[in-house]
């Protein structure tokens, strides 16, 4: 059972930073989340909490924001990912996980610091939506990442604020179906996963609340830009959590 007088405390604080950026940007939660709970949840509580979190908190965004969904894309990239997802539950199997999340991380990283410091690069087009879910369904199907793809995507589609939060959350919100129900039918909706999940909404309601007095206020000139800082946190996040795992 949790110890609710030691561990409740940091878990809830966790989990409002997270969702206080998810609310904002409209991506990160999992990312993280994921490695700070693990210093005081297992892994099988860890995960399918962090993934009601999450899909709830996509609900709650898009209630406000549905009509700014780039529904062309998001179909896309949701479709595609639907085909991906099988190809990452395959390589779950493998024993490369570490290795290929320290190349996901440095790919990001890349990415964001070639967008900040250098041209942009050219916008593309609705079709390459495929394959970045594609991409993204593997990634997600295998490691819980399927994240950076679409947002590298929504970037180089230069969508407005308002679309690139709405759009992320349709599309969270759709995928995540899938890792719910196997949550659910492999029995890790656990009464301690429950507890901290009801313990937390209250603290959900209000990052969603910040998280959207924030997003309202930041410059549509600068919000990219803090798009690539934030990439370029999270991807040493992961580079430094699966390092540590690898050499652990």
């Amino acid at each position: 059972m949790l110890q609710v007088s030691t561990d409740l405390f940091p878990i809830l604080i966790i989990l409002f930073c997270s969702s206080l950026i998810r609310s904002t940007f409209g991506f990160g939660d999992a990312l993280i989340a994921m490695p700070l709970l693990a210093f005081f949840l297992e892994l099988r509580v860890a995960t399918p909490l962090v993934a009601l979190i999450a899909f709830t908190l996509g609900i709650l965004i898009l209630l406000g924001n549905f009509r700014h969904i780039e529904i062309r894309c998001a179909w896309r990239l949701i479709l595609s990912s639907a085909f991906g997802i099988p190809i990452g539950l395959l390589l779950l199997k493998g024993s490369f996980e570490n290795l290929l999340k320290i190349v996901l991380a440095i790919l990001i990283m890349a990415f964001a610091l070639y967008q900040l410091f250098q041209p942009r690069l050219p916008r593309i087009r609705e079709r390459n939506a495929f394959w970045f879910g594609f991409i993204a369904g593997i990634l997600g199907g295998a490691y819980n990442t399927n994240g950076p793809p679409v947002i590298v995507y929504g970037t180089l589609r230069r969508w407005t604020p308002h679309s690139f939060r709405a759009t992320l959350q349709g599309y969270f919100v759709t995928t995540s179906l899938f890792i719910l129900m196997g949550h659910a039918l492999g029995g890790l909706w656990t009464a301690e996963v429950l507890q901290i999940y009801l313990l937390a909404i209250p603290i959900l309601l209000l990052a969603l609340f910040g998280g959207r007095h924030i997003h309202q206020r930041i410059p549509a000139a600068k919000f990219n830009r803090y798009i690539y800082g934030l990439l370029i946190c999270i991807g040493l996040a992961l580079l430094i959590q699966s390092i540590v795992r690898l050499l652990g």
